[in-house]
């Protein structure tokens, strides 16, 4: 299956880092997710039952975000991965987890990951 359902773009306030200043401030993250899902019954029933929820699932990544206060964004996206996979049932998953401004000379630095089979 080739159909994905995408969320870019994803900015989230959390704690994040290593650094002692770090654990006393927030910060931006900036999440992109590809997922696989099967569109053709949605795409059929105009149903949104049908759908992945893609509100849901951003609500669920910034709040998994939050509570997690990750110091590596390694770590931060592991675990999004599995939520995403265990909680929406979502079989494949690519996934970016930016910082910007993390390296003053790049406009972020960040991981990328795909979790399950497509």
């Amino acid at each position: 299956m080739a159909d994905s359902v995408l969320i870019e773009g994803l900015m989230i306030e959390t704690v994040v880092g290593v650094y002692d200043w770090e654990r006393e401030v927030t910060q931006t993250l900036v999440a992109d997710l590809e997922m696989a899902w099967d569109n053709r019954v949605p795409g059929a029933s105009d149903n949104v039952a049908d759908a992945l929820d893609y509100a849901l699932v951003s609500d669920r990544v910034v709040g998994c975000l939050q509570q997690l206060q990750p110091k590596l964004l390694e770590h931060g996206a592991e675990v999004l991965a599995r939520v995403l996979q265990q909680e929406f049932g979502v079989s494949w998953v690519r996934l970016k987890l930016r910082k910007p401004g993390a390296v003053p000379a790049a406009q972020s630095v960040g991981v990328c990951i795909e979790r399950g089979v497509r």
